[in-house]
C-alpha cells in the first residue's frame, strides 16, 4: 500500500491550462498597454488618470492583476511542493502565500475601484 501525504497538489490540465490563459491575459494587457504608451508620447499624469478612469481600462487593469496573481499562486505553490519535504513547513509557506496574494488583490481594488 502506498502513504500518500496530502499536500493539496492538484496537477494537470487544469493548472497547466490556468498558467497558459493567465499568461496570455497578462501578454495582452501588456501589449495593449505598451500600444498605448507609444501612441501618446506626452504620457503625464492627466492622460494617466484620463486612461485609468474608464471602467473598461479599470475593469481589464484588475482581470490583469487577478491573472497575475493566480499566475504565481500556481507557479509558487509547485515550486514549494517540489523543493520543500518538511509538510508542517510546506503548509505554512502556502499560507504566507496565499494571505500575501489575497492582501495584494484587495490592496488592488481599492487602488483601481477607489479613484
Amino acid at each position: 500500500m502506498v502513504n500518500r501525504t496530502v499536500v493539496g497538489a492538484h496537477y494537470g490540465l487544469r493548472d497547466w491550462l490556468i498558467q497558459r490563459v493567465s499568461a496570455g491575459v497578462m501578454a495582452l494587457g501588456t501589449l495593449a498597454l505598451a500600444v498605448y504608451v507609444l501612441l501618446h508620447p506626452d504620457m503625464g499624469y492627466d492622460r494617466w488618470t484620463g486612461l485609468f478612469s474608464s471602467q473598461a481600462v479599470r475593469a481589464f487593469a484588475l482581470l490583469f492583476l487577478l491573472s497575475l496573481f493566480y499566475h504565481a499562486w500556481v507557479g509558487m505553490r509547485d515550486i514549494v511542493m517540489d523543493y520543500v519535504k518538511p509538510t508542517g513547513i510546506r503548509l505554512v509557506i502556502h499560507v504566507l502565500v496565499i494571505l500575501t496574494l489575497l492582501l495584494y488583490t484587495i490592496w488592488s481594488v481599492q487602488i483601481f475601484w477607489g479613484m
